[in-house]
């Protein structure tokens, strides 16, 4: 039973990649992903927002009119990933840099097979940058790595389903990471740093003895800009879609 850690990008579009079109080097790190793993390049978002993301992952269901099913009542005890994994006996978690009350995650994920973890579980410590959305992500991927080492210390497989938030507005992440302003207002930047988070996250999950026997997954909630009142295309709802799992996945 392979560990899994499966980490739900904000607003990372397609066509920050490489392989979407970008030729600025925007997403150097998931662009190397790509060519290590496995990518699919025909991926597409269901909605606009993170709830929509959330319930796709994790119900594998298509969009359905109102509001999502994370927002609902009645949500409890679905046929979710989280269940899945805890009947093959992993240690199942969703880990999130906000506060996980907001848009209902935590109380959907804690009553689908999840144990949650947010920034309230966080120590001092463990915070070293924050904004109104949430802890950095380089702060958030230090705790999955911290909750993955509990995991295999009980000698358990683990299955993690991870929220960033610095590609996001107010788009500001820690100074001396990129070659670029941290003060925050603008989408590029923050693309940046998000991609370079992802990159700590490998390097420092190759330290732990449980990274070889790990399938990192790494996908869109939805697309940058894809909200408005006029019809949107396809192509502006695809999304990267990349399985990582170097000795076991092919490129």
């Amino acid at each position: 039973h392979k560990n899994v850690i499966l980490v739900v990008m904000e607003s990372m579009s397609f066509s920050f990649m490489e392989k979407g079109g970008e030729a600025n080097h925007l997403t150097p790190v998931l662009d190397s992903l790509a060519k290590q793993g496995l990518l699919f390049s025909n991926t597409y978002a269901t909605g606009t927002r993170t709830v929509r993301g959330l319930e796709a992952v994790t119900l594998s269901i298509p969009p359905g009119p109102g509001s999502s099913i994370v927002k609902r009542p009645k949500n409890e005890n679905l046929f979710s990933l989280g269940f899945l994994f805890q009947e093959r006996g992993y240690d199942t978690r969703f880990i999130y840099g906000g506060y996980g009350y907001f848009d209902n995650m935590n109380y959907f994920f804690a009553h689908n097979g999840f144990k949650t973890v947010d920034r309230a579980n966080f120590s001092l410590e463990e915070k070293t940058f924050a904004n109104a959305w949430g802890l950095c992500d380089e702060d958030l991927f230090h705790k999955v790595i911290q909750e993955a080492n509990q995991s295999y210390a009980a000698h358990h497989p683990f299955f993690h389903v991870v929220m960033t938030t610095s590609n996001h507005r107010p788009y500001t992440f820690p100074e001396g990471r990129i070659n670029a302003p941290h003060t925050g207002g603008h989408r590029i930047p923050a693309v940046q740093y998000a991609d370079f988070a992802i990159g700590e996250l490998i390097k420092n999950a190759q330290k732990e003895h449980w990274f070889n026997n790990t399938v990192f997954v790494f996908v869109a909630d939805h697309t940058a800009s894809s909200a408005g009142k006029w019809a949107v295309t396809p192509e502006k709802h695809r999304i990267p879609f990349i399985i990582y799992s170097p000795g076991f996945i092919k490129p």
